[in-house]
């Protein structure tokens, strides 16, 4: 058979045996399919977003507002990408998830801590509805939402067209196991604009540098 990338690179990148639906915080990164730049620009380390950036950017936050069972912390939208932290509670705190725990003992307060600064002034929308939603399910949902707008926008306000599918078929994922990796993956997501150049998700990223083991060091990652 040929080789072809979509179907011969296109493997799980979850951890086998691992239950996505139990209580835990979680790190995530969903890509544009080609890394094709379609969400704004960044410009002096600030991301300015066009009008697909902000269709992204509100989806991503009406979430929690239609789906139960997660909150949102710290997120960011890149050209590119989106990086993000979903916090799985499912009205269910203590439960310890399958493998290495998330959180067990005195951590399920921590649990609790993160998902109550995530809600933390967000505005009420409409009462969620439907199941608890497994970590996969809200990906796939929002990629699902996004890929459906973007289409409309393509249509009606002459967005540039994606090829074939908006996102790339998978998703990093980093379980958070305690609030000093929290704080570790917020500042980096706070920083993520700043360091654009040498983001490796940048097609025109800088090859390692200095500045680069500079960032490396401070974020700790």
């Amino acid at each position: 058979m040929k080789y072809n990338p979509d179907i011969h690179r296109r493997r799980s990148i979850r951890l086998k045996g691992y239950d996505y639906s139990r209580p835990g915080a979680y790190f995530v990164t969903i890509c544009v399919n080609r890394r094709e730049c379609l969400l704004g620009q960044i410009v002096n380390g600030r991301m300015y977003l066009n009008d697909a950036g902000i269709m992204i950017r509100d989806t991503w936050q009406q979430l929690p507002e239609y789906y139960n069972g997660f909150t949102l912390d710290q997120f960011v939208i890149m050209p590119n990408h989106i990086h993000g932290i979903i916090v799985i509670n499912n009205n269910s705190v203590g439960a310890a998830p399958c493998g290495r725990p998330v959180c067990s003992g005195d951590d399920a307060v921590f649990l609790n801590e993160i998902s109550q600064q995530a809600r933390t002034g967000q505005a009420r929308g409409p009462a969620p509805t439907g199941d608890n939603l497994a970590l996969p399910q809200i990906i796939h949902r929002f990629k699902t939402l996004t890929t459906k707008r973007y289409a409309d926008g393509v249509k009606n306000n002459n967005w540039p067209r994606f090829h074939r599918r908006l996102w790339q078929r998978n998703y990093h994922e980093h379980i958070i196991r305690n609030e000093r990796r929290l704080d570790t993956i917020r500042r980096y997501i706070l920083y993520n604009p700043l360091k654009w150049e040498l983001d490796i998700e940048n097609p025109n990223h800088i090859p390692i540098t200095e500045k680069r083991k500079f960032w490396k060091i401070f974020l700790d990652l």
